[in-house]
């Protein structure tokens, strides 16, 4: 089993060290910092063991599909309901969908690449939290709404070591 310890930096409650088979890879993580009553909206980074379950990439982005868990490309009509009323909650979702949802497809490129991870998965409780991706960060590594996120760089060197029994500790 592959495993990456998230470590919260002293210094910054929004950053963190993700460390694992040799890496030690700087990344942002929610405004909220690290919390363990992780709740829709709050901007916290759950406390948890998290395992990665799905890639979604946007090919004209991303040009690497090497991967060993299974990808799937990133299309302008997908989303990701956080709408707690709603039963499709933390799931992928198809636009147009009226409910409250992220859209996957993003200018900023973000979202080149995102890991999907099991958090409040299966089943899906909801308000307890949806969508903690691995995406790619902001210049700065600035926070996130409750992701974990690396720059691009980084995030090849992640995914370099990335498989199904990868497990995530966020500590």
């Amino acid at each position: 089993m592959t495993v990456f310890f998230l470590r919260i930096s002293p210094l910054d409650h929004a950053k963190a060290m993700l460390e694992g088979c040799g890496l030690k890879l700087r990344c942002a993580i929610g405004r909220g910092g690290i919390v363990t009553r992780k709740r829709e909206g709050d901007g916290g980074t759950p406390r948890a063991a998290l395992k990665p379950l799905r890639i979604y990439t946007r090919y004209d982005h991303w040009r690497s599909r090497a991967f060993t868990i299974p990808n799937h490309p990133l299309q302008g009509d997908m989303g990701w309901c956080d709408d707690v009323g709603s039963a499709r909650y933390n799931r992928l979702v198809r636009l147009p969908f009226t409910p409250s949802h992220e859209k996957l497809w993003r200018e900023d490129h973000l979202y080149d690449i995102v890991i999907e991870t099991s958090w409040n998965a299966r089943p899906a409780i909801r308000g307890r939290g949806s969508a903690i991706f691995i995406h790619l960060a902001r210049p700065g590594l600035m926070p996130t709404e409750g992701c974990l996120a690396l720059n691009r760089k980084d995030m090849a060197l992640f995914l370099s070591r990335l498989n199904r029994r990868t497990k995530i500790v966020i500590t």
